[in-house]
């Protein structure tokens, strides 16, 4: 639910969902890292020659100006409302309120008995609001109405939404429509009639995350956002099919690219799984493309598989509010995301009901 910072001034973000990438690991300012030229609105990176595996990987400019798709109208920011309030004996996560930079932490999240049990308790309730907040899409409704009653599902369960104040992050869920790749920020545009939209729920419980997301439909959606959807689903259920102990992370990348290539769907490749558990991204950074990363999955370890499918450009768009990630080309996205557990006979979904 987060990203990096492309605007004039730019302020520390996870590059994560988030960058796909190992040097997320540096603690370089951002502001070191970019560099923004209004006269041609777009951003460049400034990379040491150590930072210039990064280049491939991240977007290199941001224009609002595309040409609009044909079919629908081009998602346009609304009016965003004031922060919900949060009731003070409900416990925050360590980096509310805090000013250090967010970022993944070393390491992977590995729990015994009761950790495995909290990650299980955590993981239900982000399942039971996600469906919950599926039930709420339809045609007219608010995305900042969703985050409305997202908001007080999860606080009246005792926890706290995990994206909330996050590297400053504004709402409690990421609401991302049609186009948006992910971190959609929710505000006053009503859903309309065949979009699609990605709700990103985190709650934080017991002192663990749970994480997930899916891709909904509003009203009729046409066959090509249907497939697209369809696609994204099965690419994260194939992955998690091929999880197990000592099992390569590489292996969901490649399980993912093998599947949508048969569509001929991009993978974004910018925005990432994560470790989770205690923290809300922690190692291993997870991979939703064919790479060489050579890491081994252990036994009792959490972390999440969130694969993000275009059916055209696989360029990421940063909008202004610094978080709102958009395609390129304005072709449709789609996003489905679940935190497993490594057992001992493969992989338990701990994002369901």
């Amino acid at each position: 639910m987060v990203g990096g910072a492309c605007s004039l001034q730019l302020q520390p973000r996870l590059l994560s969902s988030f960058v796909g990438n190992r040097f997320i690991h540096s603690t370089q300012p951002l502001n070191q890292l970019f560099g923004y030229n209004s006269g041609k609105n777009q951003v460049s990176m400034q990379l040491s020659r150590t930072f210039s595996g990064l280049a491939d990987l991240l977007f290199n400019r941001r224009n609002l100006d595309v040409e609009p798709n044909r079919r629908r109208k081009r998602l346009r920011p609304g009016k965003v409302s004031p922060h919900r309030p949060v009731p003070d004996h409900i416990p925050r996560p360590p980096y509310v309120n805090s000013q250090k930079p967010i970022g993944i932490v070393s390491g992977p999240e590995v729990h015994d008995e009761k950790g495995i049990e909290c990650m299980r308790v955590s993981g239900r309730l982000a399942a039971q609001v996600l469906e919950y907040a599926g039930t709420l899409v339809k045609p007219g409704i608010t995305t900042d109405e969703i985050d409305k009653a997202v908001h007080q599902m999860i606080i009246d369960n005792g926890a706290y939404p995990s994206p909330l104040g996050y590297g400053g992050f504004p709402k409690s869920v990421c609401t991302s429509v049609n186009e948006c790749i992910c971190h959609g920020i929710p505000d006053s545009r009503a859903l309309e009639d065949g979009d699609t939209i990605n709700i990103d729920v985190t709650v934080y419980l017991n002192g663990y995350h749970g994480d997930t997301s899916a891709t909904f439909f509003c009203g009729d959606v046409d066959d090509e956002a249907r497939n697209l959807v369809k696609v994204t689903k099965d690419c994260l259920h194939k992955a998690i099919s091929v999880c197990a102990p000592g099992m390569e992370y590489k292996k969901i990348g490649k399980t993912i690219q093998d599947h949508a290539d048969r569509y001929n769907y991009g993978v974004v490749r910018q925005f990432v799984g994560h470790g989770i558990g205690r923290v809300f991204h922690a190692d291993p950074v997870v991979l939703h493309y064919r790479n060489n990363d050579h890491g081994r999955m252990v036994l009792n370890q959490t972390f999440t598989i969130e694969p993000m499918l275009t059916i055209g450009s696989i360029n990421p768009v940063m909008w202004d509010d610094n978080w709102t990630i958009v395609t390129e080309d304005g072709s449709l996205s789609a996003q489905f995301e679940h935190t497993i557990l490594i057992t001992r006979d493969g992989a338990e979904i701990l994002t369901q009901c």
